[in-house]
């Protein structure tokens, strides 16, 4: 029997599944808690989960993971050094430390501006060559011209040997500055992600498994490790891809909503007729505004690890979030005799309650190594252990007697120096007990510590806590459906004080490991069919696996007016890939550009493996046009769209999707 394994390694969970081969059921799955820095922990915790000897029948590996987003957040990328070429405008604030600009680019019809001045560039590769892994370039207007970009790569090959990244191989839309960023961080990333596969691949020689990796990309799409380790960039948000492919896949459905609800935030997403919606503007990540194509999403900074808290003030409102705290529940598993601790906190004086100081909230040291640190910043640092969680009491003891102050642990907390544990949806649901896999006890505790505060029993708390959960999901999925729509007046009708519902046409199916639980209260909210299916909760790692091949392109047709002496003539220039073709008449070129389009996506996914009959290209266009001329400029769309190795006939439905959702079998 053949099987195929999908792992995603999100947030606060690594997830991994077996998928049969001949049928496309999900058989068994395995949890894990994710594993900082470096999630390859978590992996091979979750797939040890699995049947050992089922493991050494798996033909493919399909891998979903945060590592590319979390190493641009947290500025850990290998250094790089940036050349851009021409003269555009460059702001003030770069993403490179290392960076020249030199002469050259090309105009907008592809043709050179200035000559590159290849000196300049060999210059500056020579001088931060050993300081430095990688090299980006970007040039102006590259997508209609890449010389000078390819140039500039042959030489610092020459030079130095380095790996260089060019800004026309990520992206063929016009944003010289932007095209630069991708190509610095898709660099940046290179040896990370080669560190990364190295590592998973010995796990998998280690365990028996001869199996091809992939990886996949935001877009939903799974490719070859060999093109992810070329452009791992286009892996950032791959966790939402999967769980929006893997809502998809579980439910059976072409076309639905996805809410995936994690530790730290709540993404929303949509698929129709079997592709996801795109961000068509790139991805921004870490600030930095991209010309990565990925999935369009809305996201919320709640979730499961979101911090549920209430100070001391008159309205006793209740917090939540967007800090992101390790649950009680857990901790009281991790660190055994946490809940006997949790007892004997008191509530700290009243002048010095706050989000960081509460008899509910503890703090741990990270493996991080501290830097720049104020000298306020050593002495607490110092009296936090690293093996047990230790209350504001602890640190006022060890201080002398002096509390410590909270702006001190907020900054120790943003550096990532230590771990803030507290009260969290998560042990919410732990008190109601609609999701119980840790140490409910603690929850309970933890609740009831609060109620001085709150002035709510533990399940008043645990109960609004849950609703507004649910609320903050449900209004960013109504922000996502009816981009633009007031915020106010959506929680207006979701707060019930009003003879009126939201309704939403499209099916929502709910993800992630607490996914069951808020299925009713959303239904409660709006009026919708809210589905959970079965295996929702490890609904990533089977869209990690499921992913249908796509593959986009770009053709650009362009009306060229100049003259030859005093004879006015006009040509049409199809521009693709960084090159371009010259043609006398706009039916030509337009033919070329189908021609062109067609053949490149065909080629690319044939590369990955499959047959022409297992391809549908499709293209859309956008003209613009003045008079009843010819278009001055026609933009053509190609998606190329392959078929997944478990796409599912009418007839041939895996039982666990038939027991889901029998009346929808038409829509898959």
């Amino acid at each position: 029997m053949a099987y195929s394994l999908g792992i995603d390694a999100g947030g606060t969970y690594t997830d991994a599944v077996l998928i049969r081969d001949d049928d496309g059921s999900v058989i068994e799955a395995g949890k894990a808690l994710t594993t900082y820095p470096d999630p390859v922990g978590g992996i091979k915790n979750s797939i040890a989960k699995l049947d050992s000897e089922k493991l050494k029948d798996v033909g493919i590996v399909s891998l979903s993971t945060t590592l590319s987003t979390n190493t641009i957040l947290e500025n850990k990328g290998f250094p790089v050094g940036l050349i851009m070429v021409g003269d555009y405008h460059i702001p003030e604030v770069l993403p490179a430390q290392m960076y020249c600009i030199v002469s050259g680019g090309h105009d907008s019809n592809g043709e050179e501006s200035k000559p590159l001045d290849i000196e300049k560039v060999r210059e500056f590769a020579f001088s931060v060559k050993d300081r430095v892994s990688a090299f980006a370039v970007s040039s102006l207007f590259s997508v209609r011209n890449a010389d000078h970009e390819l140039r500039v790569k042959e030489e610092i090959l020459k030079l130095t040997g380095h790996p260089v990244v060019c800004g026309h191989e990520l992206s063929q839309d016009l944003g010289a500055y932007e095209r630069a960023v991708t190509a610095f961080l898709n660099a940046q990333l290179i040896p990370i992600t080669y560190n990364f596969t190295k590592s998973i691949v010995s796990e998998m020689e280690r365990i028996g498994m001869n199996a091809t990796l992939l990886m996949l990309k935001c877009d939903g799409s799974a490719v070859s490790i060999e093109e992810a380790l070329e452009k791992p960039i286009e892996t950032i948000f791959s966790g939402p891809a999967a769980s929006l492919m893997g809502a998809a896949y579980l439910s059976g459905l072409k076309t639905c909503a996805m809410i995936d609800i994690g530790g730290t935030s709540t993404d929303v997403a949509l698929v129709q007729d079997g592709l996801p919606e795109m961000d068509e503007s790139g991805a921004v990540v870490g600030g930095w505004s991209t010309r990565v194509k990925a999935i369009r999403m809305e996201t919320v900074a709640t979730g499961g690890d979101s911090h549920v808290f209430s100070t001391d003030d008159p309205n006793r409102k209740i917090h939540l979030g967007p800090l992101r705290v390790m649950p009680l529940c857990r901790a009281a598993v991790l660190y055994p005799g946490f809940l006997e601790k949790l007892k004997n906190t008191r509530l700290p004086p009243r002048k010095n309650i706050s989000e960081f100081i509460l008899p509910s909230v503890f703090y741990v040291k990270t493996d991080f190594p501290p830097i720049e640190m104020t000298t306020l910043e050593d002495m607490v640092y110092d009296v936090i252990d690293k093996n047990f969680p230790v209350s504001w009491s602890d640190m006022f003891e060890r201080l002398g007697k002096k509390m410590p102050m909270s702006s001190v642990l907020e900054s120790l907390v943003k550096k990532r120096l230590i771990q803030l544990i507290g009260f969290t949806p998560t042990d919410a649901l732990h008190v109601l007990g609609d999701y119980t896999e840790w140490d409910a006890e603690a929850s309970l505790e933890g609740a009831q510590k609060l109620d001085r505060l709150t002035h709510l029993s533990a399940k008043e708390l645990a109960a609004f806590t849950k609703t507004q959960v649910a609320r903050n999901m449900t209004s960013s999925l109504l922000a996502y459906l009816v981009p633009g729509i007031s915020k106010r007046d959506v929680e207006k009708v979701l707060s019930g004080n009003y003879h009126t519902k939201f309704a939403v046409s499209v099916p929502i199916v709910l993800i992630g490991a607490s996914s069951k639980a808020y299925a009713e209260e959303i239904r409660n909210l709006i009026q919708a069919e809210v589905l959970t299916p079965e295996f929702s909760d490890v609904g990533n790692a089977v869209g990690a696996l499921v992913g249908n091949g796509v593959y986009r392109t770009d053709i650009l047709v362009k009306k060229n007016a100049r003259e030859e002496g005093d004879v006015p003539i006009i040509d049409f220039i199809v521009f693709h890939n960084g090159q371009s073709e010259t043609f006398t008449s706009y039916q030509n070129a337009y033919e070329k550009a189908l021609q062109v389009g067609n053949d490149y996506v065909m080629e690319k996914m044939m590369g990955t493996g499959l047959k022409d009959n297992q391809i549908t290209v499709s293209h859309t266009e956008k003209s613009l046009k003045i008079g009843t001329d010819t278009p001055y400029e026609t933009k053509l769309s190609f998606v190329g769209v392959g078929t997944s190795r478990y796409d599912i006939q009418a007839d041939k439905i895996p039982d666990f999707v038939k027991f889901i959702n029998p009346e929808k079998s038409k829509r898959i």
